[in-house]
């Protein structure tokens, strides 16, 4: 068995934790300090770690400059739509590729792997020219539509395949047994177990959703439709130089929620990863 830990051994390791904490804290807390802080403080060097003076009006100002709860909003739904249309699809993909046999299944799913591998940057041109045809340029449906049946649900698919490999065949037999057909067997047996899967998914479909910043800069040209990442770069002065106080209190709020997702569901998080087997 594995000797405890000494007192002092314990002590060097938090305090190794802690030097190794800050490189992630420190731009977080610059962020949160700076939005309070005027210009002239914000590069000052050393950085002030505690603002000297305190300036409130930088996040009254973020409200006043763009439409930002309609931006916010904006957002929002959009990742909780993307992140509802990605499970929904990911689950019954990874279920396929995982439970039912067709002739290639496996060829066909490293097909569909590929696509991770195909840069965003690459497709975004034929995707406007697709949307535009469409009449769905400024409008959010290729924020929506691309994620839900891109690369997003590619690594989604993925992930739920995994998960759904290592789940018993026992399992399935005995449903067959009592009557159960395919698609009950999936919403009955399979997508009950998957729940840690399912929450990796969601926070990772979420994250990318919400910091999502090329597609809406090709799409949107509307500010009432912009979403955030795209907002942070409309506060700039007269002569189109940033805000950096302004930027730094619109970015602070839209970081909340995505800290507060990973704070409640971290557990989840970790657990789903852990649970999807990444062994095959």
């Amino acid at each position: 068995m594995r000797a405890d830990i000494s007192p002092r051994a314990k002590v060097g390791l938090y305090g190794l934790m802690c030097v190794l904490l800050i490189p992630f804290v420190f731009p977080t807390w610059w962020m949160v300090t700076s939005s309070i802080k005027p210009i002239s403080d914000i590069f000052a060097f050393p950085p002030q770690l505690v603002p000297q003076n305190y300036d409130w009006t930088t996040y009254s100002k973020v409200f006043e400059l763009q439409p930002f709860v309609r931006q916010y909003w904006n957002s929002a739904y959009i990742a909780a739509v993307v992140t509802v249309g990605t499970m929904i699809i990911s689950s019954m993909a990874g279920y396929a590729f995982a439970r039912i046999r067709f002739p290639y299944a496996n060829a066909v799913f490293m097909i569909v792997l590929l696509g991770l591998l195909i840069p965003s940057e690459v497709t975004i041109v034929p995707l406007f020219q697709m949307f535009l045809k469409a009449g769905m340029v400024n409008t959010h449906w290729p924020l929506i539509l691309v994620p839900i049946f891109g690369a997003p649900s590619v690594f989604a698919t993925f992930v739920m395949r995994q998960f759904f490999v290592t789940l018993p065949a026992e399992l399935e037999e005995a449903a067959r047994v009592d009557g159960l057909g395919r698609f009950k067997i999936f919403t009955k047996i399979a997508l009950p177990l998957a729940k840690p899967a399912l929450a990796s998914v969601a926070i990772f479909t979420f994250l990318h959703s919400w910091n999502l910043f090329l597609e809406p800069i090709v799409f949107l040209s509307s500010a009432d439709m912009f979403t955030l990442p795209q907002a942070l770069t409309q506060y700039t002065d007269a002569y189109g130089g940033p805000m950096w106080n302004i930027q730094l209190a619109a970015a602070t709020l839209t970081a909340l929620p995505v800290l507060i997702v990973f704070i409640i569901a971290q557990k989840q998080f970790v657990e789903g990863l852990a649970h999807t087997g990444l062994k095959g």
